[in-house]
């Protein structure tokens, strides 16, 4: 009986301190995994027959503390699994080069070239536009902005773009 009681006791606890235990996980670096964190230290002491905890803040702060550590050498254990992995099965082999065949970079150069073109040919302010927002990233309301166009003028350059490369590119497949 007194396992219920201390443990409901912890629960409140938990309860009244959540935002600080909160704030203690994302100052910690928990990030975006402290409300998960948090989540499991609600599992644990739900499920724990404890007896009675005389500091029961304490108490939760150690216990979202060793989680989170937990957390952290589980994630660093999968990436460098991950890692291990990666260089065993599918990195570098020794001896042979990753740069691509001559053949290859021919090959990459003269499509680079057909796509140039074929941006040109749609006129200055499409190829301008594409680029611009594909390119460098920029998005289309500011690109409007900058050629002083509505929205859907560059919504209109860029469909035509996206045809024009389609269209090249089921010619490239089909040689």
């Amino acid at each position: 009986m007194s396992a219920n009681r201390s443990s409901s006791g912890l629960e409140a606890a938990f309860l009244e301190n959540r935002a600080r235990l909160l704030r203690f996980l994302a100052a910690r670096g928990a990030g975006d995994a402290a409300e998960d964190i948090l989540h499991e230290v609600w599992l644990k002491i739900s499920a724990a027959q404890t007896g009675p905890i005389s500091s029961p803040l304490s108490y939760l702060f150690r216990a979202a503390d060793l989680l989170m550590i937990d957390r952290y050498r589980s994630v660093r254990q999968a990436e460098k699994r991950e890692k291990d992995w990666t260089e065993v099965n599918g990195g570098a082999v020794p001896g042979v080069s990753d740069a691509p065949s001559p053949d290859r970079a021919i090959i990459a150069r003269q499509q680079a070239q057909m796509v140039r073109e074929t941006l040109d040919a749609l006129g200055e302010r499409p190829s301008a536009v594409f680029r611009r927002h594909r390119v460098d990233g920029i998005p289309q309301r500011q690109v409007a902005e900058e050629f002083g166009v509505s929205l859907s003028t560059v919504e209109s350059d860029l469909r035509g773009a996206y045809r024009a490369l389609a269209r090249l590119k089921e010619k490239i497949d089909e040689a």
